[in-house]
């Protein structure tokens, strides 16, 4: 620890202020392209990680899912992300529809390509169907092996700490 804080000494302040400050532009750019993905996608979560084997072999723990929220009907066979008041989305496919005709609203029943039963069980407790509210995103394509990434910073705390830190390090100490 006594070397960095030596290196951090010997860097001219004017230097230490511009790495801050590109460290700052690279958190806003991912942000706005966050934000421009929204608004392209319709959605407010454009892109999901797959994050059990539920959905093997389409999909894959691990592959990030593209996400876009279109006025068009759902229609069964669709895969959707969900989200009922659980703390993590769900990613799963439209098994079965029924349309109420008297108040237009769309009962959806989902169900994981890997499981045996459907989703009724991981439903709000006395829920028997999903509605459109609760639909965030149908799946428009995805991207292999690149949700390993979050998966590890979640389940391995000290990895996100490693990955952070070391991003931020490369930041403050890259010559200009």
């Amino acid at each position: 620890m006594g070397r960095i804080s030596g290196c951090l000494r010997s860097l001219p302040i004017r230097r230490v202020l511009s790495q801050f400050v590109s460290l700052g532009l690279i958190a806003t750019s991912a942000l706005m392209i966050m934000k421009g993905l929204q608004c392209v996608s319709a959605s407010k979560t454009p892109a999901v990680v797959v994050l059990s084997e539920s959905m093997e072999p389409g999909f894959k723990r691990g592959d990030v899912l593209l996400l876009h929220m279109s006025k068009d009907p759902i229609r069964a066979g669709e895969v959707v992300v969900f989200d009922d008041g659980r703390p993590i989305p769900i990613v799963h496919r439209v098994i079965e529809l029924h349309e109420r005709r008297n108040n237009k609203t769309l009962d959806l029943l989902t169900k994981g390509d890997n499981n045996s039963l459907d989703d009724r069980a991981l439903y709000t407790p006395g829920q028997l169907w999903l509605h459109e509210h609760h639909i965030m995103g149908r799946a428009i394509g995805f991207v292999p092996y690149v949700g390993w990434i979050t998966i590890i910073m979640t389940e391995k705390a000290f990895a996100k700490y490693l990955i952070i830190g070391g991003l931020c390090l490369l930041v403050l100490f890259s010559q200009k």
